[in-house]
């Protein structure tokens, strides 16, 4: 099922242009270690085509392409790493719903804060099967626009001190309140 961003318009679309290009002017660009060499250079225009235009959806598409054959070796219990494991089927998806929803989001709070909105309110953006009781506890939350934005800034593609976006297939995301 897509993503339904409720304030995804041309305004939107813009600030996520803004915050894809200061983040590859600054070189913090996240780059997944599954995309491939060619993948990563593709990537950034492929994500900018996205959020002028696009989705998550198409987003994934463009990437399928894009991917190693294999993941990374794991770091095994007793120590050393398993052989590498073929590249899950979702691996473009997962890349591109969470990396197009930080984006959005980014976007949302940048529009927030122009518009002198202080907070921004978390909802479910994407049904999901098996809600996680950590995701839905955050539905209806309130959280500052400026550190939700400062958050997501400082930590490009891992996981942020505020816990927004909840990790990988949560669905969250936020809305103007």
């Amino acid at each position: 099922m897509p993503f339904e961003f409720k304030n995804l318009d041309e305004r939107t679309r813009a600030l996520m242009v803004d915050e894809i290009d200061l983040d590859a002017a600054d070189g913090t660009l996240y780059l997944s270690d599954n995309l491939s060499p060619g993948g990563c250079q593709a990537y950034p225009a492929l994500l900018r085509t996205a959020a002028e235009s696009g989705d998550e959806s198409t987003l994934a598409s463009a990437l399928a392409s894009c991917l190693n054959s294999h993941e990374k070796p794991r770091k095994l219990k007793g120590g050393g790493f398993s052989k590498p494991p073929i590249m899950r089927a979702n691996a473009h998806q997962m890349l591109a719903e969470g990396e197009f929803n930080r984006f959005y989001i980014r976007a949302i709070c940048r529009r927030a804060i122009q518009d002198g909105i202080d907070e921004v309110v978390v909802y479910r953006a994407k049904p999901v099967e098996h809600a996680r009781s950590e995701s839905e506890a955050k539905i209806g939350e309130r959280v500052s626009t400026e550190a939700l934005l400062n958050d997501l800034r400082s930590h490009p593609g891992v996981d942020t001190a505020l816990g927004l976006p909840p990790g990988p297939n949560s669905g969250l995301c936020v809305k103007l309140s």
